[in-house]
């Protein structure tokens, strides 16, 4: 029965390489007695969103195992090696842009709430605000102060929120510096960004864009990879047209896209739980699916999501259930897309983590 058991279980694919788990070495012991099977089993840390359906679906495998009577299976995130990626230093197994087509729809909420709902899964993150010219990050995370050097002074060290690095030109000039920079200082700064900065090993980099469309953009194309990128926009019309020019550009610049969400997407009252969808309702969803795009999640009108941005602590919005669910049911979407392509592709050399 073993051996019926493990040939079972190494028939399932790895999210992370799309590759099955007879190739991967993944499979730590499988123990037979009695009609129960109890697995222990690897999982990177890149697909640690998954990691709950990873341990269903071994235990499943068993389960269809003529003459098993139970099953439980104990996955163990590993760090896997990074490689990497371009012709810069940066080590990333996926690189996501989240860029919208117009300001003003919360796009660096969502980036923000993106990268610590991978974080706190278990991934190796780091955020990247790419907006020059207006930083948010300073004060949605509440970490100010000149970033300084590495230990061996070879690069920039960047400063971090609950261990997660971060980086912004919000941490190199003073607030109340107006950046003035043409495009090839744009493009010199993000090589600079992307290049000269102590990320250290990453399983994601989550880069905020600046709005609209511009040099940003098509620099980070041609410097690096880019895995894909995410659209944020409202429900209103006048939105989406906006959101429609940033799938454009995306398509334009050859970077996939991997997920629309959609802000703002409601007002549920603390009141009487009535909901509001004051500015429309479902558009981003039914433009996701017209357009072939994943939807990866709404997240509602919150008066407490907004004042956390504006005091700099983001970590509580995942305590709060009116809002915690959303932002990590979008982290758990984009990983789940990722993996669907990688079993589709599993040599895609976009993701460099064969164990």
């Amino acid at each position: 029965m073993q051996a019926l058991v493990r040939a079972s279980l190494e028939a399932i694919r790895d999210p992370e390489t799309g590759r099955p788990l007879s190739k991967t070495g993944q499979l730590r012991t499988v123990a037979v007695t009695a009609g129960k099977v109890a697995i222990e089993a690897e999982l990177g840390t890149f697909a640690a969103p998954l990691k709950r359906d990873f341990e269903s679906e071994l235990v499943d495998a068993a389960r269809n195992v003529s003459g098993v009577d139970d099953a439980s299976a104990n996955v163990h995130l590993v760090e896997r090696k990074v490689l990497p990626l371009g012709k810069i230093s940066l080590t990333a197994k996926a690189v996501i842009a989240v860029g919208s087509g117009k300001g003003g729809v919360g796009k660096s909420t969502v980036a923000l709430a993106l990268a610590l709902a991978l974080k706190r899964a278990g991934c190796r993150v780091g955020l990247l605000d790419a907006d020059v010219y207006g930083p948010s990050l300073p004060q949605m995370t509440g970490v100010r102060g000149q970033v300084g050097k590495s230990e061996d002074g070879s690069k920039i060290a960047p400063h971090h929120l609950d261990g997660m690095p971060l980086m912004s030109i919000g941490f190199m000039v003073p607030p109340d510096q107006a950046v003035i920079w043409r495009g090839p200082m744009l493009h010199s700064a993000v090589t600079t960004f992307l290049r000269d900065v102590d990320w250290g090993p990453l399983d994601w980099l989550i880069i905020d864009l600046p709005p609209g469309t511009g040099d940003i953009v098509l620099s980070l194309s041609q410097q690096l990879p880019v895995t894909g990128a995410v659209v944020v926009c409202t429900p209103q019309e006048v939105a989406l047209i906006d959101a429609v020019k940033a799938v454009g550009m995306f398509r334009q610049v050859k970077i996939p896209l991997v997920g629309l969400v959609e802000n703002m997407s409601g007002f549920i009252c603390p009141d009487c739980n009535k909901r509001y969808d004051i500015f429309g309702k479902g558009g981003a969803r039914q433009y996701a699916e017209d357009a072939g795009i994943p939807f990866l999640g709404e997240i509602p009108i919150n008066i407490s999501l907004r004042q956390r941005g504006d005091s700099g602590s983001p970590m509580e919005n995942f305590s709060d259930p009116l809002v915690a669910p959303h932002l990590e049911r979008i982290a758990w979407n984009l990983s789940r897309h990722l993996a669907n392509e990688a079993a589709s592709r599993p040599l895609n050399v976009s993701l460099p983590v064969l164990g």
